[in-house]
């Protein structure tokens, strides 16, 4: 007899977060360069019939990411756009704390991303780097070097004019 699994509503991997889902113009290729910029995993890819992706997910950190081809109106709205679309803008930037903000920065530019504000020691307690990946997303990498009260921040930023 087989063995049944009980019904949770909310998956733990989605449990406690907004998870983005991006859209690109070649999800095959923004997968493979997260992979070789960001350290990501694919955890599982469901390709269109047409060719392409029509919805992948992937790991950055411990952060899930999902993602799918602009042209793939899987959900028949019509209204899924690739930064390219709007003229190399976005809307959206995708934060992510790591370990080790430089050594990211670096294997993100060696494998093509543009960054945009090179690794920083931030007002708010965080060294943070901002880059922009192929696809034109805009992703900003943290790491925690101090906790800043808000009294602090406030005073921090007062400072800085």
């Amino acid at each position: 007899m087989a063995e049944s699994t009980a019904h949770v509503e909310i998956p733990d991997r989605y449990r406690y977060a907004v998870i983005p889902h991006i859209m690109v113009d070649d999800a095959a290729a923004a997968i493979d360069f997260y992979q070789r910029a960001f350290g990501a995993h694919e955890d599982f890819r469901v390709d269109a019939p047409g060719g392409g992706v029509l919805h992948a997910e992937v790991t950055v950190g411990q952060s899930v990411l999902m993602l799918g081809e602009a042209t793939a109106d899987e959900a028949g709205v019509g209204s899924f756009l690739a930064p390219t679309s709007l003229g190399g803008g976005t809307s959206v930037t995708l934060h992510v704390f790591v370990p080790d903000v430089d050594s990211l920065a670096e294997r993100a530019e060696a494998a093509g991303a543009e960054i945009l504000q090179p690794p920083t020691d931030m007002f708010h307690g965080d060294r943070t780097v901002i880059l922009k990946d192929p696809s034109g997303h805009v992703w900003v990498f943290l790491t925690h070097i101090e906790d800043v009260s808000e009294e602090e921040l406030r005073r921090r930023l007062a400072s800085a004019g």
